[in-house]
C-alpha cells in the first residue's frame, strides 16, 4: 500500500525540458485511485467477498506506491545526481511507523483487556512489530494477534522491497542505465518473479497464501509501478502514441486483462498470472488518470469527496478490517448491511482523528527531510 502523498510531487517543479505538464502539479486523480483501491479492500473484509476482489485493491496500492516512489527518486536523482539513503528511510519511517504503531498497539491493548475478541501472543505480535508477519503468517498461523490486524502483511511486503529498492535503482543511474534499459530490468524482474510463482504452484505445490503473502512472490505488483515511473512517466515524459490511442485501444485493452484476471477462476491461474494480468493492465489505466483525469469516468476519481478518502486511506486500511469485526461482535443483531455502514462510518472517524493528530505534524515533519 503506498504510503507517499501525491501532493508532494508537486512540492519542487520539474524543470527539465519536455517534461509533461502535470510534473508540476498536484494530481488529484491518484488519491482517487486510493480511494477505490480501499473501497474495494474495505467491500470484501465487510462481506462481498464475491464480489469485491480485495486481491486486486491490494495491487493497486501496492502498483500505486512503486510509481510514485520510484518517481521521487527519480526526481530527486535527476537534481542531485544522488539519492541521501539517510533522508528517504528517515522519510520512510516517519509515514509508515506512527500511525501503524500506534492501531497496533491499541488494538493489542484492547484484546488483552478483553474488548476485542482473540488473544495477544509474543511471537506473532512480534512479528508484525518487526515487520515479518507476512511470512510467519504464511510459514506458522494467523492466530495470536487482534482481530483484523493481518491487513499489515502488505506494509511488510513494501518495508522489504524498499530496503533495497532504492540501492537498486541508484546503481542503475550510476552506471548510466538509459531509462529504457532500467523499465526493460524492472520488467525482467516482474518476469522472474512471475516465473517463481509458476514454480512454486505447478512445481511444488504451494498453497494460495505462499504466493499472495510472499515478498518474493508480490513484489513484481510494486515493480510495474516502479517500471512506469523511470520510463513513460505520464507526469514527467513525453506522450507517445496519440489521445485515440491511448484511450480506444490501450486503455479497453488493460481493462479487459484485468476483467479477464477476475473471470477466470482456476486457482493456479489466480495465484500465478493473475497477478501479472493486473500490473499489465493497470499501465494505461494509471496513465489515462494522470493524463486525461477530467476524461469520462476518470473525472470521478477527481470528486472532492475522492481526494479526501485517498488521503485517508492509510489510516482507513489500518483500522478498517478491525472495526468490522468489533461491530460483528457488539452487534451482531443487525443486517451486515447496517453493520458495514457502521463499520465505515467508524473508521472514517478513527482515521480522521489519526490523521489530524498524528499524520498532518508528522507530515510537516516529514518535510523538512524532503531533496526531490
Amino acid at each position: 500500500m503506498e504510503k507517499l502523498s501525491t501532493s508532494s510531487l508537486g512540492s519542487n517543479p520539474e524543470t527539465s525540458p519536455g517534461v509533461n505538464v502535470h510534473s508540476k502539479m498536484y494530481i488529484p486523480s491518484l488519491d482517487g485511485m486510493r480511494t477505490l483501491a480501499f473501497l474495494i479492500v474495505f467491500a470484501y473484509h465487510a462481506g462481498l467477498r464475491n464480489l469485491a476482489p480485495a486481491g486486486f485493491g491490494v495491487t493497486v496500492f501496492f502498483f500505486l506506491s512503486g510509481y510514485l516512489i520510484t518517481t521521487l527518486l527519480r526526481r530527486e536523482y535527476d537534481r542531485y545526481q544522488t539519492v541521501n539513503f539517510k533522508l528517504f528511510y528517515l522519510r520512510r519511517i516517519l509515514r509508515i511507523w506512527p500511525s501503524f504503531y500506534l492501531v497496533l498497539g491499541l488494538g493489542a491493548g484492547l484484546t488483552v483487556l478483553g474488548l476485542l475478541k482473540g488473544q495477544v501472543d509474543l511471537p506473532p505480535f512480534l512479528a508484525q512489530c518487526l515487520q515479518y508477519s507476512n511470512y510467519y503468517r504464511v510459514f506458522v498461523n494467523e492466530n495470536g494477534v487482534t482481530v483484523g490486524s493481518w491487513v499489515c502483511w502488505s506494509l511488510a511486503v513494501e518495508e522489504h522491497f524498499y530496503f533495497l529498492f532504492p540501492l537498486l535503482y541508484v546503481t542503475l543511474r550510476q552506471l548510466r542505465v538509459s531509462s529504457r534499459r532500467q523499465m526493460l530490468i524492472f520488467w525482467g524482474l516482474c518476469l522472474a518473479v512471475l516465473l517463481w510463482r509458476c514454480v512454486l504452484t505447478y512445481g511444488f505445490g504451494a498453497s494460495f497464501d505462499r504466493a499472495y503473502y510472499g515478498t518474493d512472490t508480490r513484489l513484481d505488483s510494486i515493480l510495474f509501478g516502479c517500471a512506469l515511473a523511470v520510463n513513460g512517466n505520464p507526469m514527467l515524459d513525453a506522450q507517445h502514441y496519440s489521445n485515440k490511442v491511448w484511450k480506444y485501444f490501450f486503455l479497453p485493452a488493460g481493462l479487459m486483462l484485468i476483467l479477464f484476471s477476475f473471470i477466470y477462476r482456476s486457482p493456479d491461474f489466480k495465484q500465478t498470472f493473475s497477478f501479472t494480468m493486473q500490473g499489465i493492465g493497470l499501465y494505461p489505466i494509471f496513465i489515462t488518470a494522470i493524463r486525461f483525469p477530467n476524461w469520462g469516468l476518470f473525472a470521478v476519481l477527481n470528486f472532492k469527496w475522492m481526494r479526501f478518502v485517498g488521503i485517508l486511506s492509510y489510516s482507513l486500511y489500518l483500522v478498517h478490517d478491525t472495526v468490522i469485526l468489533a461491530v460483528e461482535m457488539y452487534l451482531p443483531q443487525l443486517h451486515k448491511v447496517l453493520q458495514a455502514g457502521i463499520s465505515l462510518l467508524i473508521s472514517f472517524g478513527l482515521a480522521y482523528v489519526i490523521y489530524q493528530f498524528i499524520e498532518l505534524p508528522i507530515g510537516h515533519l516529514r518535510k523538512k527531510f524532503s531533496r526531490a
